[in-house]
């Protein structure tokens, strides 16, 4: 059995592997072989077809009592897009730095919580790892399906760690403790497709969308309250069924994103956006996907475990915080208390993506603490 792991060349491996989401095959051989190495029992399983699959998942655990302590994370990644210093995934260190695609988001969090659990090969309870390959996408075959595989084995972890990459200033500054919802909207305004020197004969509908938009700004959705920030709606997009100059177009559509607190919910606000585009615009139809709930992990025993984990390792409390994006937590609340904690995402999704080598063992560092601390060993 293997004892030792080094993060940073684990990190390395798996960003070498062009995971784009939805992602399979060689990044989880990778993860795998580390795991079973340091004594974890892996499953694997693929499912879904495109375009939003095939996704593969993996449950790793080791150990079969109680307490059990959770770790969840990602192994697939956004599109590098073109401009990179290096090539993305051939990952180089260069000034301290670890570059290539994922190793922020998330794959040097993952590394990090393996070698962590690679410090500690005796231990009580139970230690496991909820990977999977499409947290950039869809989700649709991704960690639901996954929680669909535990609970028909009755495995339910007692607290769950998100390696996601939540720190801003430095490592440790903050953690996410909830996320707010988010939805996505497609506003589409009916009309009369014609010849721009004949209006009489048609019916435009981008003047009907100026005020669908203009409706859509008006709207005040909350002040947020003292765990969460204003939820705040975003058009994102506009576009008619017209490409040329001279026609007028027979429809006009306005994309948009809500991200949500938890003084809302997800079809409460498809509803308030449905009447306010048909008030403005009768005949208006609006299509709807409901990304994830807000949610918001209340205190106990994960808040202390790794906030203070952070500041043995750092000398500094974190922030607990709910700003940004979403993360799988939004799916993972419901099988327990939920944070995400993780490295600097100043890089994250952007081209250089870059950690810090000492991020990197820090992260392990602060990592080995928590387990410790949930597993009652310290």
């Amino acid at each position: 059995m293997t004892a030792a792991i080094d993060p940073v060349e684990l990190t390395r491996r798996l960003a070498a592997c062009p995971s784009v989401t939805p992602a399979t095959g060689e990044v989880f051989d990778v993860l795998e072989e580390a795991l079973v190495g340091i004594g974890f029992e892996v499953h694997r399983f693929v499912l879904g077809e495109a375009p939003d699959g095939p996704v593969e998942n993996l449950y790793a655990s080791r150990g079969s009592s109680a307490p059990h302590f959770g770790f969840a994370g990602h192994l697939d990644v956004v599109p590098a897009g073109d401009g990179w210093s290096s090539d993305p995934f051939v990952p180089e260190i260069r000034g301290g730095l670890l570059h290539g695609r994922g190793v922020v988001d998330m794959k040097g969090g993952i590394a990090a919580f393996v070698a962590a659990c690679a410090e500690l090969l005796d231990h009580p309870g139970t230690i496991s790892l909820i990977v999977t390959g499409d947290e950039e996408g869809p989700a649709t075959f991704g960690t639901p399906k996954l929680m669909e595989w535990m609970a028909a084995r009755a495995i339910r972890p007692d607290m769950i760690l998100i390696g996601e990459p939540t720190s801003e200033a430095r490592l440790g500054d903050i953690v996410k403790i909830g996320r707010r919802g988010s939805v996505n909207m497609w506003v589409t305004i009916p009309g009369t497709q014609g010849h721009v020197a004949y209006p009489h004969r048609a019916d435009n509908p981008v003047p009907k969308l100026a005020k669908v938009v203009e409706a859509l700004e008006a709207v005040h959705l909350d002040d947020g309250n003292e765990s969460f920030q204003p939820s705040n709606l975003e058009i994102t997009a506009v576009e008619t069924s017209s490409k040329a100059t001279n026609v007028i177009p027979g429809w006009a559509r306005i994309q948009l994103n809500i991200r949500f607190n938890n003084l809302q919910k997800g079809e409460e606000l498809v509803a308030l956006v449905r009447r306010t585009a048909e008030a403005a615009a009768p005949g208006t139809t609006v299509e709807a996907k409901i990304s994830g709930e807000a949610f918001l992990t209340p205190p106990g025993p994960i808040y202390d475990i790794v906030s203070d984990a952070i500041q043995a390792e750092t000398g500094e409390k974190p922030r607990l915080s709910t700003h940004g994006g979403t993360s799988d937590g939004r799916f993972l609340i419901a099988l327990c208390p939920v944070v995400d904690f993780g490295l600097l995402n100043a890089t994250m999704h952007k081209l250089d993506e870059a950690a810090a080598l000492e991020d990197i063992y820090g992260l392990q560092r602060i990592y080995a603490r928590a387990i410790k601390a949930a597993l009652g060993l310290s």
